[in-house]
């Protein structure tokens, strides 16, 4: 491959991913079921990953200008995905841009990875990051909050959303030992920046994590409060530490609790409009709940694992899309015959699949939210082998249910269900994907590939999900 990638000129993929749009019965998926060691794929995975990642010699060129040198990529650009509607046939969706979310997400696998280093012990890839996030905050229109931006890190018109500054901090102190002193006094300046922005807006609503709705986030609470309290414990020198943290701490802790309705964590409540405080009887819009991104305050925000509310909301959001669930998928049942699956989705009244002009009803699953829920399986695993204690209650016990875990399961037996059934979702992604590349969705009654190909953001959640395995294995 170039130096420079000229994505505009790339050729169309003639394999199952295009085919996802018209499944043919004979083709065959990529791998046999089972037949694949999961953690042996991580280094695959990260290199497919590290593709969609610009640095100085391997450059992106805007689809829309190809030839346009000044729009080129900058180093630290993390695109969501090199897929564009002239290149993915029946795909709208252009999504070679930065999103402050995605890159934060997958820049801290990179600072996970343990990479070669640079003289110094330094990594590139995390110095560039970090330059490329701090010409995009220069650059934010109109706040500090702007969530996407072109690959040459100019705005692009988009939705304002807390969750990109708040994990983009996060991220930025995880891989500080291996920013290069410069890039530290950067790093070190961004934060702070975040930090006092966040502290303007953190009890105000906000763009939620699928930029489809206004109102209070759950997820982008959770994500606000993780960063406020990494920020407090970091001892990583010039890190401003304000006197509003702490209170803002407890008052976010309080309002992610207020969005529980009795039975399930809403993920948006509206805005009264009246100064009255907003309330989980009242969701921005019906259908959007059990929404996909309260697993995902687990597992990118401060939510524990523990949490038996979470766990009975990511009970529901399996319910509803297994068999006789009010959005299920036929391919989780034809998986379940495998020993594969379930797949997960974003929500049960879903209609995006990357062709934005012709919403279909029911919505597809996921590769990075079946990770997620996957990871949460391996977090909990890891928690109980640690405290010995599995959290059942009346609240999670239909989560602990499909791993066969009851109240008289002991810990280390809980543990290793909790793993054999996050394997059995990331066994799953592998089965339905393109030779081991990802999409952004899986076809929810043929198992094919569609939408965008090669998400970067899919990448990660494989990665992430295979850290948390690590930990929640047996030793």
């Amino acid at each position: 491959m170039s130096a420079s990638t000229t994505i505009a000129n790339a050729p169309a993929r003639t394999n199952r991913s295009v085919g996802a749009l018209q499944p043919r019965a004979d083709v065959q998926t990529s791998l046999a079921p089972g037949s694949v060691d999961l953690p042996s794929l991580v280094p695959l995975m990260y290199a497919l990953m590290l593709r969609n990642i610009a640095s100085d010699g391997f450059a992106f060129s805007d689809p829309l200008a190809p030839g346009d040198y000044a729009k080129d990529s900058k180093p630290g650009c993390i695109i969501a995905a090199p897929s564009f509607p002239a290149d993915t046939p029946g795909i709208d969706e252009d999504y070679v841009f930065n999103w402050v979310r995605d890159g934060a997400i997958t820049a801290m696998e990179v600072a996970m990875a343990e990479m070669a280093t640079r003289p110094g012990g330094t990594v590139q890839t995390l110095n560039d990051y970090v330059q490329f996030a701090d010409l995009c905050h220069a650059n934010a229109q109109p706040t500090k909050g702007h969530a996407c931006f072109t690959i040459a890190g100019e705005a692009r018109p988009w939705t304002e959303q807390n969750d990109g500054p708040a994990l983009q901090s996060v991220t930025i102190l995880a891989a500080y030992d291996q920013l290069d002193a410069g890039t530290q006094k950067t790093a070190v300046g961004l934060v702070n920046a975040n930090v006092a922005f966040l502290l303007t807006v953190y009890d105000k609503p906000t763009t939620n994590l699928w930029e489809e709705h206004f109102g209070y986030s759950f997820f982008a609470r959770a994500a606000t409060l993780r960063c406020f309290q990494e920020v407090l414990a970091t001892s990583v020198a010039g890190i401003d530490k304000p006197d509003g943290l702490q209170p803002a701490v407890e008052w976010l802790r309080q309002a992610i609790a207020g969005h529980w309705d009795g039975s399930k964590y809403i993920s948006m409540m509206a805005d009264p409009g009246d100064g009255s405080a907003p309330s989980p009887q009242r969701p921005v819009v019906d259908g959007y709940d059990p929404n996909i991104d309260i697993v995902q305050a687990c597992v990118y925000g401060a939510v524990p694992c523990t949490d038996t509310r979470m766990l009975a909301t990511a009970a529901q959001l399996r319910s509803q899309w297994e068999e006789g669930g009010i959005a299920s998928y036929p391919i989780n049942k034809a998986d379940q015959a495998l020993r594969l699956g379930p797949l997960f989705g974003r929500y049960p009244g879903d209609v995006y699949d990357g062709d934005a002009a012709n919403p279909v009803l029911g919505g597809h699953p996921w590769a990075l939210s079946t990770c997620n829920v996957a990871e949460l399986h391996y977090r909990l695993a890891a928690e109980i082998r640690s405290s010995g204690r599995v959290p059942f209650d009346d609240l999670s016990a239909p989560f602990f249910a499909p791993s066969g875990v009851t109240e008289s399961t002991a810990a280390g037996a809980a543990a290793d269900a909790l793993v054999a059934t996050g394997d059995a979702m990331v066994r799953a992604v592998v089965y339905h994907s393109d030779n081991l590349e990802i999409s952004e969705q899986f076809d929810g009654a043929t198992g094919y590939e569609r939408s965008v190909n090669n998400l970067t953001w899919s990448y990660a959640s494989y990665l992430s999900a295979m850290r948390a395995r690590l930990n929640g294995a047996a030793k």
